[in-house]
């Protein structure tokens, strides 16, 4: 059975850092940090990496990468379960490079790559939210005026965009650990698609809510699991 090549050591810096970000908050965690972290030399790191904002930039470019195509699930849509899977398929990407919800207001306003990139990031969530909107719609499941769809979608991006925040505020020593990732994107894809419920009949409005309370039963059984499962996860974008 031939062995697994080694990962290169680019690869390997990309998902140290990844995870440092993750911990702790992009601004406390230094390229000295990242490098002892893989007991490699600073100069290692340097060669493959010569600014902390390189390494940003590339943990950025693959969770864009992976977004754009998670995106495109949205024309897939057709009821409410499907709504469900793809709205927690979103947060489970955006619990896996959560350092740049956590810290993105500090990150957009020294880093010109995110600012005009993120700007680009709301607008593929909201297109694609909208694109759900329409497929539950011409299923039948929904009705909505035509005027209110794109506040419902920003409405939904905002949820999306900033509920990590809203839990770091409620608990912020312990929100952001993989053991409460669970709960943390559980009640995030609940309080996203519950934007939906008015607008949904009434089948699929029960529908919605048998979900919320299924998964709501499995919080604290499966808690921690999604958050190891996360931080596997490798970084494919190496240089």
């Amino acid at each position: 059975m031939a062995k697994k090549a080694p990962r290169r050591t680019a690869q390997r810096i990309l998902e140290a850092a990844l995870d440092l970000f993750n911990r702790f908050g992009e601004p406390n965690v230094s390229t000295t940090l990242v490098a002892g972290e893989l007991n490699i030399s600073p100069g290692n790191l340097y060669y493959h990496y010569p600014a902390k904002e390189e390494l940003i930039n590339k943990l950025y470019e693959a969770y864009e990468t992976e977004l754009n195509e998670l995106l495109h699930a949205s024309e897939g849509v057709h009821d409410v379960e499907d709504a469900w899977f793809f709205m927690h398929s979103l947060f489970e990407l955006i619990w896996r490079y959560r350092f740049l919800y956590r810290d993105l207001n500090d990150l957009l306003s020294k880093n010109r790559l995110l600012e005009t990139r993120f700007q680009l990031v709301l607008k593929n969530k909201a297109r694609a939210i909208r694109q759900l909107i329409a497929g539950l719609s011409r299923a039948g499941h929904l009705e909505i005026d035509v005027h209110e769809v794109d506040t419902l979608a920003q409405s939904m991006v905002v949820v999306l965009t900033y509920w990590l925040s809203y839990e770091y505020v409620r608990n912020p020593r312990e929100a952001l650990e993989p053991a409460h990732a669970q709960g943390a994107l559980m009640r995030g894809g609940h309080h996203t698609l519950h934007l939906l419920a008015p607008y949904l009949e009434r089948e699929q409005r029960r529908h919605l809510l048998t979900l919320s309370n299924a998964y709501n039963g499995e919080d604290a059984a499966s808690s921690g699991s999604l958050g190891a499962g996360a931080a596997a996860s490798p970084v494919d974008m190496a240089a």
